[in-house]
């Protein structure tokens, strides 16, 4: 089984940082609210990348999350999504918190897939706070056979 560890820089996949325009366009090429909020979101959600002969896998840490607060989409045909929001508990009488350390707040990842990742089959399981989205890889296209013509003598 070949299993390789896919850095950021890796051809295969990329993280994709889209920044949306908030502003009506007044000042083009600087960072909107929008993209700052995205980008700490994104940094704050680390993912394992592996991949086998017949699928990629993504693996997310969602500890104490619930499968309807999760989220796993396909954008713009070959762009994986994975969003969601993790809330704070509700503060019960007399009670205090003496420390916060878990994250709470909105989380999301985008990669571009291959070309040869089949959108149509993506699988999202989430067991014991580990999700694990896997897509399938399309097969390789069969190579073309040679056509014969046939010589006609004139």
């Amino acid at each position: 089984m070949d299993i390789r560890f896919l850095g950021l820089d890796s051809p295969l996949f990329h993280l994709f940082d889209a920044a949306e325009d908030s502003d009506g366009g007044k000042s083009v090429g600087a960072p909107t609210s929008t993209y700052y909020r995205d980008a700490k979101a994104m940094a704050a959600t680390p993912a394992d990348i592996k991949e086998y002969p017949k699928a990629y896998e993504f693996v997310i840490d969602m500890p104490g999350l619930k499968s309807g607060d999760i989220k796993v989409q396909v954008e713009d045909g070959n762009v994986l999504l994975i969003s969601g929001e993790r809330k704070r508990e509700q503060e019960k009488e007399g009670q205090k918190y003496v420390r916060m350390e878990r994250r709470v707040g909105k989380f999301m990842r985008k990669f571009v897939l291959p070309e040869n990742a089949n959108t149509e089959a993506i699988k999202a399981v989430c067991h014991d706070g580990v999700l694990t989205v896997t897509v399938e890889k399309l097969p390789p296209p069969e190579p073309k056979k040679p056509r014969t013509i046939e010589v006609q003598i004139a």
